[in-house]
């Protein structure tokens, strides 16, 4: 069979992979804003993401998110970068992706980017490596990009299939009785969102991060699709703080909550664990005392309340 975006992600990685390890996968800075902090207008760039990956196909999206798991288990040396073979494999999984979504999508993505990004953000990540051989990578990138586009679908998948009258989407309207007014208090304009976890380093928040990865790939398909719609539609509502609607907020519970019951228990207790262990109590408390107090013990009862009949739901 030929598979010409495989083939394509060997000839990347021999143009790339002496850059992938000189670049330091554990600098902070990839948490920064690649430029001036805008969350909203950033939250456009994020939308764009969103609409790219709901319309990305599922299995395509399970075997990527396989594929940077196995990658995240050969990490080596200080500066965090992943084997040969499993760089190739991550990029030949994300071009597969980038093909199952038509051009325009993607391109909205790369548009909505660069609008957020300082125009000095690559001349100095450039200056933190060998320059030839980020040059090198980038032409490698080039040829690379022309083979996806090249094997690129033209148009749109169909629109997920939402549930409804299930008792996860009845619990979800309870869910968000309870908690909207504690979502009214939140800044979700605030910056904290990309501040480092105290005292934890890029390799210890990488292990909450790869069981995150792993519960991502057992997701339904369709349902995953069906969460990022949610989202794209729960952006298009926010108002002036940054808050969305409540019937908006109601469908991102639902559909949060029919994912999770798709993956078996086990694999949703690995994320909750390896996230107890990266955030630190002071994390906890220090947002606690940000909100009113009475509408946050709300809105955790009923989230109590709400992760039973999720978990009632399981497979």
């Amino acid at each position: 069979k030929i598979d010409e975006i495989g083939d394509a992600a060997k000839k990347l990685g021999d143009a790339s992979y002496s850059f992938a390890k000189e670049v330091d996968w554990n600098n902070g800075i990839f948490l920064q804003a690649p430029g001036k902090f805008q969350p909203l207008k950033a939250l456009k760039a994020i939308d764009k993401m969103i609409e790219m990956g709901a319309a990305a196909d599922p299995k395509l999206l399970k075997e990527a998110a396989e594929a940077h798991h196995k990658a995240i288990g050969s990490i080596s040396g200080p500066n965090g970068v992943t084997s040969r073979a499993d760089w190739d494999a991550v990029n030949a999984a994300i071009g597969r992706i980038v093909a199952s979504v038509p051009k325009a999508k993607v391109m909205a993505v790369y548009n909505s980017v660069k609008d957020i990004t300082d125009p000095k953000v690559p001349a100095y990540m450039k200056s933190l490596v060998n320059g030839p051989d980020a040059e090198k990578a980038y032409l490698g990138f080039l040829e690379f990009k022309d083979v996806v586009e090249k094997n690129q679908v033209t148009t749109a998948s169909a629109p997920a299939v939402v549930p409804s009258g299930d008792k996860i989407g009845v619990a979800a309207k309870a869910l968000s009785d309870a908690s909207y007014p504690f979502i009214k208090d939140i800044d979700w304009l605030s910056d904290i969102y990309l501040k480092p976890l105290p005292g934890k380093t890029a390799p210890d928040t990488l292990k909450a991060i790869d069981k995150m990865i792993v519960m991502g790939a057992k997701m339904d398909g369709n349902l995953l699709k069906a969460a990022a719609e949610a989202h794209h539609k729960a952006i298009g509502s926010i108002d002036a703080k940054g808050v969305t609607s409540a019937a908006d907020y109601e469908a991102v519970n639902a559909a949060i909550g029919r994912l999770v019951a798709s993956v078996p228990k086990a694999t949703v207790m690995d994320v909750y664990n390896s996230m107890a262990k990266v955030v630190d109590s002071t994390v906890t408390n220090n947002m606690f005392s940000k909100v009113n107090p009475l509408d946050a013990v709300g809105a955790a009862k009923g989230f109590y309340t709400f992760k039973d009949v999720v978990e009632a739901s399981q497979r």
